[in-house]
């Protein structure tokens, strides 16, 4: 190990038997064989980082990466089964909620079995008593069984006995969540205090926040390998972006399949629809109903929280948003193309009409409108049958939900066809370097020297 170094973590896989129906008695495990079947799962694929004295990193990723397996392994709860782990000093952790606790015992019980197991001698206890005591605010509580404790009380009393133990490494996962505000505030405060001292700590969270506040390096976890390495805030930000993208993928594979349901839906509806009017009605009422029908149902191409009005004269039949490819899509980036095809149909012949489209943000922020009136000054003539399109060659919008609203109407705003909220759709960007609701070309110079942008 080099001498600045306080953990060192080198090639370290890790795998579980993951048992697909394991039997729970002897005897099922004799009589039935085949139950005991299972897989080998690797949670870590070969990690490797190292931790200075006084350094505090935070490990980051989304559920099962393998950041709890990575503290467990660091504290020698588990061991891997490849690579090597080094640490100096005593190691003190903070990994469940209530671990090293036992709820008959009391909290002054506790805290002196708690300590023990941190290596400290019941004199070493003593004389820290009162300084555990008083910072977990649980005087009141302190010969009451633990067993009546709620969640934050727990986690009080486990945080006091860890930073009074004198460790040269702390170890944190996720239990600082369950506090409440006031001590949350508290426990950053005691953190930065025990760092300045020269603890090392590893923290593991989901809160990016935390992260930043206390952390010198963040290390990002995924499929059981280290994907980034760097200064929280960047790689927090990348982290974070790289969720969204995830979870907006699968929101647009929602949406492609909700699609096709609902247009599937609206044609069986329109049939059954005419089927009945037509067994029960003359032909003429039939129509009637269908066309009032037509009118209630919010078309396939709609998004469920559309409002439609207008008296339909020109009428949209199809909206569809376009990526740079040609896709048709509800996620764009900042920066990218957009195209927007609006078809109709119009029921009178001759009819000037003027189309508009407004992009506002999911806040209620309206954030940008445009017309062919008031590109060209003038209105077309529809056609019986048509598509009118919109292209915006530059998306400026910065990340964030939008919805789309379409019209069709006359020179003197009589509306044909309005559908507010036709479309919601996402904007993200790899990198967040920019802040409000535009992007806005720009250039930074400090000191005369240009500063260049990083956009990864």
């Amino acid at each position: 190990m080099q001498q600045d170094n306080v953990i060192e973590v080198r090639n370290v896989k890790k795998k579980f038997k993951v048992y697909f129906d394991k039997g729970s008695s002897l005897k099922e495990k004799i009589l039935f064989q085949n139950r005991n079947r299972y897989e080998d799962r690797w949670v870590l694929n070969g990690i490797t980082f190292s931790v200075k004295k006084g350094e505090a990193i935070g490990l980051i990723g989304k559920n099962g990466c393998g950041k709890s397996t990575t503290l467990k392994l660091i504290t020698r709860i588990m061991y891997p089964n490849e690579g090597e782990i080094e640490i100096k000093g005593r190691v003190s952790s903070l990994l469940e909620l209530g671990a090293g606790f036992h709820p008959d015992m009391s909290g002054r019980e506790n805290i002196y079995t708690n300590a023990s197991i941190f290596g400290l001698t019941r004199k070493e206890i003593d004389m820290r008593m009162h300084d555990i005591v008083t910072f977990s605010e649980l005087e009141d509580f302190l010969d009451n069984p633990v067993r009546t404790y709620s969640s934050g009380m727990y986690m009080r009393l486990a945080f006091s006995v860890a930073i009074n133990v004198d460790a040269d490494v702390l170890l944190i996962d996720e239990i600082l969540a369950v506090g409440d505000v006031s001590f949350q505030a508290k426990c950053f405060e005691k953190l930065k205090e025990i760092k300045a001292n020269g603890t090392t700590i590893v923290i593991v969270s989901h809160s990016m926040g935390q992260i930043e506040q206390i952390c010198d390096r963040a290390i990002w976890l995924e499929d059981g390998l280290i994907k980034e390495e760097g200064i929280p805030k960047f790689v927090g930000e990348h982290y974070l972006a790289t969720m969204e993208n995830q979870r907006l993928e699968k929101k647009e594979e929602e949406y492609q399949k909700i699609f096709k349901e609902k247009k599937l839906e609206e044609i069986n509806n329109i049939e059954v629809s005419e089927f009945e009017s037509k067994l029960n009605d003359d032909e003429e009422e039939a129509e009637i109903k269908i066309e009032k029908k037509k009118k209630i149902l919010l078309p396939a191409f709609c998004n469920s929280r559309a409002v439609r009005s207008g008296n339909r004269i020109v009428e949209f039949t199809e909206v569809q948003m376009l990526n740079s490819k040609g896709k048709e899509t509800m996620v764009f980036s900042t920066g990218e193309q957009m195209l927007i095809k609006m078809q109709y149909v119009c029921h009178q012949i001759g009819t000037s009409c003027n189309f508009t489209i407004g992009i506002t943000r999911d806040d209620g922020v309206y954030c940008y409108g445009s017309s062919v009136l008031l590109d060209s000054k003038e209105v077309i003539i529809a056609k019986e049958i048509g598509e009118a399109t919109i292209t915006i060659e530059y998306n400026r919008l910065l990340p964030g939900k939008y919805f789309l609203d379409i019209g069709a109407q006359a020179e003197d705003y009589l509306p044909y066809d309005t559908i507010c909220s036709v479309k919601e759709f996402q904007v993200t960007v790899p990198v967040i370097n920019e802040f409000g609701i535009l992007s806005i070309e720009h250039k930074w110079k400090v000191d005369g020297n240009a500063i260049k942008q990083k956009n990864s």
